[in-house]
């Protein structure tokens, strides 16, 4: 009889243990849930943020035969120390001019000589230039 009682005992003992580790495991099962969901949004935001700094990449291109940016890098900076050399040239050469400035008079002062097309002029006459470099600047 002693026998059947430990039995009866160590079932209870169990059961408890069962509904005890159920419900862990419920638990679990909703916190692996909700890191998957974290997961996959986490996944999304660097997608979105991989898609906005390409969208907002700056583009080469070639002008006088040197590599430069149509966009140039864009920054929280205040100051004109933020910008590249030939930017704060250029500004340099804005401000000690005494009135408007053309492209010429800046390209001749940062080293750049430009030249008229030779008849290759498209429709009503305009003329463009082609920029190279000066050969003190090569």
């Amino acid at each position: 009889m002693q026998e059947r009682q430990w039995i009866t005992t160590r079932r209870g003992e169990l059961d408890a243990l069962a509904e005890q580790l159920t419900k862990q495991l419920q638990e679990v099962q909703v916190e692996r849930d909700e890191l998957a969901i974290a997961e996959r949004v986490l996944n999304r935001l660097a997608e979105q943020a991989q898609a906005d700094a390409e969208a907002v990449a700056p583009v080469s291109a070639k002008v006088a035969w040197r590599a430069v940016l149509l966009i140039p890098h864009r920054s929280d900076a205040a100051d004109e120390d933020a910008l590249p050399g030939d930017y704060r040239k250029i500004l340099a050469i804005v401000r000690e001019a005494d009135g408007p400035v053309q492209v010429r008079f800046v390209g001749g002062h940062v080293m750049l000589l430009t030249t008229w097309c030779d008849g290759a002029c498209p429709a009503e006459g305009a003329c463009q230039e082609r920029i190279r470099v000066s050969a003190e600047s090569a």
